[in-house]
């Protein structure tokens, strides 16, 4: 049987079809634009691939209640010309199969537990650092989901004491976001990140606001790995610089020996399914 899967990001859409043994056996990405642009898109390439399920994986705020009369529609998002808009509808509608929806990052941290750098563990966080700042959790067989979904993004963070940026998040500013995503990087250094790779006071800031979130969700949800992806994620050079910091804010106060200068780069890592984990996660949904 062939499966669909979407990983609806605020950059793009990732498409693919795969099987009930996981393998995407064909992928396409497009550009995230105006609804009016993208979802026909969409559909062009879902129509005649013989579908019968399709998992979503999508940006949010997004209503996950599947007993909800707006179970998959798009809520109070940063990308402006989706928010209300009603994309699992549509996508049943013009496709007429059935489709499961989680949010992007929930179905990252799913499948880096399924097939990735979180198999041998039962509870996986997963954050991605790019556009924006998106976390997902995965607790022995499920994600985590209830009033709504995690948005371990836009909590508030102690600003750095060199720090003087006023953040990019149009609904909170200065949170986590608005602080460390790839625009307030861009915004506040005056060039992309990957344009400031030796810069080290550029990595030694950001490292400082992920730690903190880390520490936090540490304390709160006490994950047994934390994976992090996204294109922010990408410079290397961050990894030991959050694990550093990690250590030093918890100042030993949760004990465990991943949470020790000697374990911790087997603790917090990158995704083992590189790129994939969203849209794998994503075709998961919907395998038997």
């Amino acid at each position: 049987m062939l499966l669909g899967a979407i990983e609806a990001g605020g950059t793009k859409f990732v498409l693919a079809v795969g099987n009930q043994d996981g393998e995407i056996l064909d992928k396409l990405t497009i550009p995230t634009e105006h609804p009016d642009q993208t979802i026909p898109k969409v559909v062009n390439y879902f129509k005649d691939k013989g579908i019968k399920k399709l998992g979503l994986g999508a940006f949010g705020p997004i209503d996950l209640n599947q007993k909800s009369p707006t179970y998959g529609q798009l809520q109070k998002t940063p990308k402006t010309d989706w928010v209300d808009y009603p994309l699992g509808a549509v996508l049943q509608e013009k496709l007429s199969v059935p489709v499961v929806i989680d949010t992007d990052v929930n179905v990252a941290a799913m499948a880096e537990a399924k097939f990735g750098n979180a198999t041998d563990v039962d509870s996986c966080l997963y954050i991605t650092v790019g556009t924006g700042i998106g976390g997902g959790f995965y607790y022995r067989g499920q994600t985590l989901n209830g009033l709504s979904h995690p948005e371990l993004g836009h909590i508030k963070v102690r600003r750095h004491p060199d720090d003087r940026y006023q953040g990019t998040c149009p609904s909170h500013g200065d949170c986590l976001e608005g602080l460390a995503a790839g625009p307030a990087l861009e915004k506040r250094w005056g060039k992309k990140g990957d344009q400031l790779v030796g810069v080290d006071e550029v990595w030694e800031m950001e490292a400082f606001y992920l730690a903190q979130a880390l520490t936090i969700f540490i304390y709160v949800l006490s994950p047994e790995r934390i994976v992090l992806g996204g294109g922010v994620m990408k410079q290397k050079q961050l990894f030991p610089l959050i694990r550093k910091y990690v250590i030093d804010m918890l100042n030993g106060y949760v004990s465990s020996p991943y949470l020790t200068a000697d374990q911790i780069d087997q603790y917090i890592v990158a995704p083992g399914l590189t790129d994939e984990a969203g849209i794998k996660g994503a075709l998961y949904l919907v395998m038997d």
